[in-house]
């Protein structure tokens, strides 16, 4: 069918509006002069302290590993619950499987 966009409408931040700010006045300076090479280091120590406010995301490689461990785990139990017995080397091996 059609694909699924998701779309983030995240409002800009101070940090951001600040960014957009520098970048505009670097519009109308020559890139040769005293007062760019400023903005550029003040833009460059700006992105590093975006960088570490930003959130850490986990990876989707990381949840696919996550989520295999649980469905492991959850088939493991399940299948003790319907009264076969698992021995502990079950176990084991549904963590080994997520290394």
């Amino acid at each position: 069918m059609f694909p699924v966009q998701l779309k983030t409408t995240e409002e800009p931040t101070k940090l951001d509006i600040v960014i957009e700010d520098a970048l505009s006045s670097m519009e109308g300076i020559s890139p040769y002069t005293e007062e760019y090479a400023k903005t550029v280091d003040q833009l460059s120590k700006l992105y590093k302290f975006k960088e570490q406010t930003a959130p850490k995301r986990v990876s989707p490689e990381k949840m696919a590993e996550i989520a295999g461990n649980l469905a492991g785990i959850l088939l493991v139990l399940n299948y003790e619950r319907l009264g076969n017995i698992v021995t502990s080397k079950a176990f084991g091996l549904v963590t080994r499987l997520g290394k």
